[in-house]
């Protein structure tokens, strides 16, 4: 039997950083004010879809977030190293205009092709997507009729989409432009691939 596994995935609350549209991987920063609303917000809409399982990168951004949502619900709450956002490498901490003013061909090189010319001293987008689709695969062969909240990152989760999917990866910035911080978008995992039903779904969030 091809039972799926039904993922939510949601991108962490707001930060200072991603606030100003910085790159933010490996810098462990946590929630700020309108963060923790969304991180609030987020919990209730777990309470009411019920998920077997919260997973989340270990990040204190996404800890924050996903730890609320299992206090609300009562899931099962751990994290996994490989749902880290992707290394920016020397991008960490910049604005894509900071980045422009200093090394202008590097950024369209980026935007041209970013499956073959990732992040300077960052990495590479195939091997991001590869240890996060093995992360889900495992949660179909666990998870398997079941419901995974799954808090992570804006870069990583759009790779996850077009891996799911069968987007190429190069074109993860078309298709997939921006995540909303604490929006649920939902895959359906099966054997044979991933489905999308809903892309950013912010109804817990208004008002």
């Amino acid at each position: 039997m091809n039972t799926s596994v039904r993922l939510l995935l949601a991108r962490h609350g707001q930060t200072e950083w991603h606030h100003d549209n910085r790159y933010v991987s490996r810098t462990d920063i946590g929630l700020n004010d309108a963060g923790r609303r969304e991180a609030h917000a987020l919990a209730q809409r777990a309470r009411e879809e019920r998920p077997a399982l919260i997973l989340c990168s270990p990040l204190a951004r996404t800890l924050e977030t996903a730890r609320l949502a299992a206090e609300a619900c009562g899931a099962e709450f751990r994290s996994d190293d490989r749902l880290r956002e992707v290394d920016f490498g020397e991008w960490e901490g910049k604005t894509l205009e900071e980045i422009r003013a200093v090394d202008p061909e590097a950024v369209e090189r980026f935007e041209t092709d970013p499956g073959e010319r990732p992040f300077p001293r960052g990495e590479p987008l195939p091997s991001a997507a590869h240890r996060v689709l093995e992360a889900y695969q495992e949660l179909h062969r666990s998870h398997g009729g079941r419901t995974v909240l799954v808090v992570g990152h804006n870069t990583l989760l759009r790779l996850t989409l077009c891996a799911l999917l069968g987007i190429p990866l190069n074109d993860y910035r078309r298709r997939f432009p921006r995540l909303l911080n604490a929006a649920i978008s939902e895959v359906r995992l099966a054997t044979g691939g991933g489905a999308l039903y809903t892309l950013n779904d912010s109804t817990h969030l208004r008002g």
